[in-house]
């Protein structure tokens, strides 16, 4: 089984590009492959419109929230809504999505789906701190334009299917509030170089609740390890939960594991 993680970012560049890692399903272990960087958009985009099959793990929210969708009198349908969103401006949406926080009480600013309980992912409408409102602008419309399918969501090829992931997720599992990560140089610090060493012993001795072990060799681990963004590991965090979903589809469950409640506008992330 070909899998996929990616750690996405809505403005990709040499510095800090998309990353896609890459692996396979075999039994119980993810045995990664290889990880692959993409400077531009379309250099993802083109990728994801080759034929798979593969399942996919991606850290981009798919969906926005019902009730802000509702507020400012938005399509309710999924693929009406995304095509009406990615039509926005970058700047259209900050105004409509800072007036619907302005209008709400101090310590309820921002709408929720009803996965980011669970999760504890940060609402798909923030627009800073992380800006993955604009992820959500720059990353459906590629998948929606490769032609991939989203269970739950939008039906397109069964050989290329793409599930909303968080590597937050399964980290915050394992290493509870510790942080592993930093762009910012100065706050690369030990203390996160020893939280990814952590992160990565966990994962290949398979302490959680998916059941799955991590095979990583021993250049890949130290690769994993020595970059301080979290990049690289959040794509293979991206991957095992990808992994699961597939696990789930292998036995029989259409939605990969999502939930069969969940809501069509919203989407869901998998595994939470």
């Amino acid at each position: 089984m070909r899998l996929i993680g990616v750690d996405f970012t809505s403005r990709p560049s040499r510095r800090k590009p998309v990353l896609l890692a890459e692996g396979r399903l075999q039994g119980r272990a993810v045995r990664l492959d290889a990880l692959q960087r993409f400077d531009t958009l379309d250099a993802f985009g083109a990728w994801l419109a080759q034929p798979g099959p593969w399942v996919g793990g991606f850290d981009l929210p798919f969906g926005l929230p019902r009730e802000l969708v509702e507020h400012l009198g938005w399509p309710r349908v999924w693929r009406d809504c995304m095509r009406h969103y990615a039509a926005l401006p970058r700047a259209d949406i900050r105004a409509a999505f800072a007036g619907f926080c302005a209008a709400r009480p101090v310590g309820g600013k921002f709408a929720h789906r009803a996965t980011d309980g669970p999760a504890g992912s940060s609402p798909s409408m923030k627009w800073v701190n992380p800006p993955v409102a604009y992820m959500l602008h720059a990353g459906v419309p590629l998948l929606l334009a490769a032609g991939v399918h989203l269970p739950g969501l939008h039906t397109g090829d069964p050989e290329r299917v793409a599930l909303e992931a968080y590597p937050g997720l399964l980290a915050r599992e394992l290493l509870g509030r510790r942080s592993y990560k930093s762009d910012e140089r100065a706050r690369q610090t030990p203390e996160r170089f020893i939280a990814r060493k952590d992160l990565l012993t966990a994962l290949e001795d398979g302490r959680t609740r998916l059941g799955l072990q991590l095979r990583l060799s021993h250049a890949q681990r130290d690769a994993l390890a020595q970059d301080a963004s979290g990049d690289s590991l959040d794509a293979v965090l991206c991957l095992l939960q990808a992994a699961w979903g597939a696990g789930r589809h292998a036995a029989g469950d259409g939605l990969y594991g999502l939930p069969a409640e969940l809501d069509r506008l919203e989407g869901w992330i998998v595994t939470a």
